[in-house]
């Protein structure tokens, strides 16, 4: 009779290592185990399961067989993995640890009443800002517990979603300047006031960028910045202008005089604010920050029509879990 468990879930944690990781050797260091345990662990599986799962040709690559399993494995795992938070969510009051990866654009705004929610929710609390790719990085290789960041990884399976609000993208430029109309005008502005860029490392520079592609436009690259403050900053100085949104503004804190907030002329683009976990492994823990996340990011949208009041459409906070 065949085995009806023909895996275990440790064989199962070595087998996705192994799928990440390209290599039996670089799986093998990133779990602290030697590469013949990691390839016996990887033979024993095939032999239990009576199947093929990697075409060992350079580079290793998945058979058929090996890509149907790493889909059933992740969430199986995903699973699995939720049951101890379950069990501590119902035995204890508090995690040992909860580890957060906050986009540099919410800092001033989010991390310090984020901090103290965690606080009432864990023993330890640690929240890195920066770039949302490298949190996107920290998160996939279970570094962080969760992430709040730009755009929501839609492409990648695995993990639960829950949206924040959405923002328009916005001119940031000198008040002297006449705005500009249509899309095209912007490629004259750039020739005698500069684009201030977000770099292409993070997702609020490569959405401008793929904006711009789409409305065709080519304009002179001169500075590029991968910080709020840099962007804005640069532009009160007087370099140039920049395709920005009104929390990077507000995040920079940098004074605005002689400066104005434009509608962004073409058709409109918004960035996204998502919340982003490993599915179904922190219980109620994800939907309960983002609703804290949600209500603190509300109390801001103030200070974001006070830069115009014709942001007040756009600037829209989730209401209810989706």
């Amino acid at each position: 009779m065949p085995d009806p468990f023909p895996f275990d879930l440790r064989s199962l944690d070595i087998f996705l290592a192994v799928c990440e990781a390209g290599t039996m050797a670089l799986a093998a260091r990133r779990l602290g185990l030697t590469q013949p345990a990691v390839s016996q662990a990887i033979a024993d599986l095939e032999r239990r399961t009576g199947v093929t799962l990697f075409d060992r040709t350079r580079p290793l690559a998945l058979t058929s067989a090996g890509g149907a399993l790493r889909q059933r494995a992740s969430a199986l795992l995903s699973e699995a993995r939720q049951i101890a938070p379950l069990l501590r969510e119902t035995g204890s009051s508090l995690l040992p640890l909860l580890r957060v990866g906050l986009v540099d654009s919410l800092s001033r705004a989010l991390m310090a009443p984020l901090a103290g929610r965690l606080g009432t929710m864990a023993d330890q609390v640690s929240i890195l800002s920066g770039l949302t790719a490298s949190h996107v990085s920290a998160l996939l290789t279970r570094q962080l517990d969760l992430l709040v960041g730009a755009g929501d990884l839609d492409d990648i399976e695995g993990l639960e979603r829950w949206p924040l609000l959405t923002e328009p993208y916005v001119l940031l430029m000198p008040a002297d300047l006449p705005p500009p109309s249509r899309a095209t005008d912007l490629e004259a502005q750039a020739a005698s006031t500069p684009l201030v860029r977000f770099s292409a490392r993070s997702v609020t520079g490569m959405e401008v960028e793929r904006h711009l592609r789409r409305l065709r436009l080519d304009l002179p690259r001169r500075l590029e910045f991968d910080t709020p403050y840099g962007v804005t900053a640069s532009v009160a100085s007087g370099a140039g202008f920049a395709i920005t949104t009104p929390l990077c503004i507000i995040e920079a804190a940098v004074p605005l005089d002689g400066l104005a907030c434009r509608p962004l002329p073409g058709p409109g683009v918004a960035r996204h604010l998502t919340l982003i976990a490993r599915r179904n492994e922190l219980g109620r823990l994800p939907r309960e920050i983002a609703g804290f996340c949600r209500e603190w990011l509300a109390g801001l949208k103030g200070e974001v029509v006070g830069l115009g009041d014709w942001l007040e459409a756009g600037f829209q906070v989730e209401t209810s879990p989706t």
